[in-house]
């Protein structure tokens, strides 16, 4: 029995740190996404993206005056720096990932969110959150969906990843700890027994995924190597692996020309102890300092090679005061019956909650609940700031701040500064909206990218839903939500949620437009595809 305890407990640490479940250079007016060439990238360069779960500008600028990040200061002083680039929406790993490899959003790419509901399934699909959730949710059917079902049926199969792209014109890429990974070569998952002996998982899962495919223990390039791959080293899935990992295909000759690297442990340092947090940052910089001496010097690891180093979102500080900072959405909706996490979803369930730490999903499963009257419940949480749901091609914005609306979709006379137009009736300040007089553009304030961004995710699955964020300080909370007290959390259109920093090093161009959406062109262009 207390074996059996110990086995779920590990199981259970594991699930929850899946996925955490992070203007110079803008285009102008009527410009659409485009590389700027100052000459032909040459053929024989590989690009290597290293996402950092969760880096953000200011403590990565800390760590650098501090001294703690030297190779990233390496890679910045030789290249360009933008601190400010927005990702996807909802700010959650695994949407975002899916974002990056398909340069879609998930209006195309299908994967809504950290947890989302499938309506036509009739169930919660959850990638990994808190222990108590997973738990509820169910341990095995958790673990099918972040291992198997999120690449090979949840993420959109009319979409390609840059893998499955690359490899159809005869490239190989590599993929190490992403969740995200879908390409065109068959790998077996070797299920750790212990995890398999707790679920219904078997031992072994067929995926598809690129020819050079590493996730933690499960898959491994390096034969036979069990450094960092232990239950109470999540698995393999570490900063420590990842390195490991890279430097193998580098000293075995085998660096592919694209290769995706994930280092995702500076997450669950900012979420315990904040956005200021640099401990993170000083690891993944060690071990990049290591990756850079496998190739001999750090000068020589420039040589042949273009260095992406990207956040994936940003994360906000959460109050410690509880009820500052919680936004518990079963008491805002408190009169209408809302589903159990440990049950099936049933008709006498009138709302599905599917919380995303900042962000969440109110699903309305039940044809009597009216929707004004939910919405107006919910202006009631001054905390709340955006309040979004779709009725037909029209998008409509509230918030708790007032009583206002804004209107819009796409296609109209306003021009954005990413080339995109829009028709907007109603108060633009609801998602800090201006307009730029030099030009006539519409300028993003506190949301960037905000109207694209919350289209997308309102167009990402089917659905009666309304679109709920949090003002910066607070979070929301469900049935068996994850909370980060003092600490910090993502999931918002907020820009502290959305902006991430990218350095781009040993590249003759760069792209006019920094968006997330806008890297797998920009990478692809770079290796003359």
């Amino acid at each position: 029995m207390k074996r059996g305890r110990w086995l779920l407990i590990v199981l259970l640490l594991f699930v929850s740190i899946v996925p955490s479940a992070c203007q110079q250079g803008e285009g102008k007016k009527g410009a659409q996404p485009r590389i700027k060439r100052v000459q032909p990238a040459s053929p024989s360069k590989r690009v290597i993206l290293v996402i950092l779960d969760s880096v953000m500008d200011k403590p990565l600028h800390e760590a650098i005056r501090n001294g703690q990040a030297p190779a990233l200061k390496f890679l910045m002083e030789r290249g360009h720096y933008k601190p400010d680039v927005v990702s996807s929406f909802p700010t959650m790993s695994v949407t975002i990932d899916s974002t990056v490899l398909t340069g879609t959003g998930p209006d195309r790419h299908r994967i809504p969110g950290l947890v989302w509901y499938n309506a036509e399934e009739g169930r919660l699909i959850s990638y990994g959150t808190a222990m108590w959730e997973t738990l509820k949710l169910g341990v095995g059917d958790v673990f099918m969906n972040s291992l198997y079902r999120l690449n090979n049926e949840h993420l959109n199969k009319q979409v390609k990843t840059i893998h499955e792209e690359l490899a159809d014109k005869g490239i190989e890429t590599a993929s190490i700890n992403g969740m995200v990974y879908r390409g065109t070569t068959e790998h077996r998952l070797k299920v750790p027994p212990a995890i398999a002996d707790t679920t219904t998982l078997p031992r072994e899962l067929k995926t598809l995924a690129p020819k050079y495919f590493s996730l933690g223990a499960l898959s491994r390039l390096k034969p036979d190597d069990v450094r960092n791959t232990h239950a109470w080293q999540s698995y393999g899935l570490n900063d420590e692996f990842s390195a490991d990992e890279l430097i193998y295909l580098i000293e075995q000759n085998r660096l592919p020309p694209f290769s995706l690297v994930y280092f995702p442990s500076n997450d669950r340092d900012v979420h315990k102890k904040g956005p200021a947090e640099t401990r993170g940052i000083e690891q993944a910089d060690r071990l990049l300092q290591r990756v850079f001496q496998a190739f001999g010097s750090w000068d020589a690891a420039m040589k042949d090679n273009v260095w992406l180093i990207a956040g994936d979102s940003g994360q906000t500080y959460i109050e410690r005061e509880r009820e500052r900072s919680v936004i518990d959405l079963r008491q805002v909706l408190n009169p209408y019956r809302i589903a159990a996490l440990s049950k099936p979803v049933t008709k006498q369930d009138q709302l599905v909650l599917a919380v995303n730490e900042r962000m969440a999903y109110v699903y309305i499963n039940d044809a009597k609940v009216s929707h004004a009257e939910a919405v107006r419940r919910l202006q009631q949480e001054k905390r709340i700031d955006v309040i979004a749901w779709r009725e037909g091609e029209d998008i409509h914005v509230r918030s708790g701040r007032n009583k206002h609306e804004l209107t819009y979709r796409p296609k109209g006379n306003v021009r954005d500064r990413y080339g995109q137009t829009w028709n907007i009736r109603g108060d633009m300040g609801l998602l800090g909206l201006s307009m730029r007089k030099s030009d006539n553009t519409l300028e993003y304030g506190d949301y960037p990218d905000g109207l694209m961004r919350l289209h997308s995710a309102l167009a990402s699955h089917k659905g009666n839903f309304v679109i709920v964020t949090a003002a910066p300080g607070s979070e929301f909370v469900g049935e068996s939500s994850p909370t980060h007290l003092g600490g910090a959390g993502h999931g918002s259109l907020h820009k502290q949620d959305s902006h991430v920093p990218l350095i781009i090093s040993g590249a003759e161009s760069r792209p006019d437009i920094f968006r997330l959406t806008d890297i797998k062109r920009w990478i692809m262009g770079e290796l003359g595809r």
